[in-house]
């Protein structure tokens, strides 16, 4: 069974992957920059699922790091569809580890993404409402 040392996760598992030592600098920390790639994968799968299409990243919310990834963790992202405009949605989307070979999971990062509705042409479309 998991043990969760920061509270709960907000959102829906979307995406899980095992950080890797190509992920990582010489003392075995992820780069920041993969988890957050990892963040942006997640949420344009939620996202393209809520638009129905095609979505690009906006814009990316601020960002901070509070616990390491280290070379075998497993990276969970969390995301949850948190507002809906015309052609744009706003995703809180949380990043924890599952600590190698434990069952303990720590949250590492969280932001605020927005991603944008496109159409077949790249412009911007209107999300579809839900149903």
């Amino acid at each position: 069974m998991v043990h969760y040392a920061d509270g709960r996760p907000i959102g829906d598992l979307t995406l899980r992957t095992l950080a890797m030592p190509s992920d990582a600098n010489a003392a075995g920390d992820i780069f920041g920059g993969w988890v957050m790639a990892q963040m942006d994968l997640a949420c344009g799968i939620r996202a393209a699922e809520r638009a129905k299409g095609r979505v690009v990243t906006a814009a990316v919310k601020e960002m901070s790091f509070a616990k390491p990834m280290k070379v075998g963790d497993t990276l969970c992202i969390y995301t949850h569809v948190e507002r809906v405009g015309r052609t744009s949605m706003t995703l809180k989307v949380e990043a924890w580890a599952q600590r190698y070979l434990s069952d303990l999971m720590e949250k590492v990062t969280h932001a605020d993404f927005v991603m944008v509705a496109l159409d077949s042409e790249g412009k911007p479309k209107a999300v579809p409402a839900e149903g």
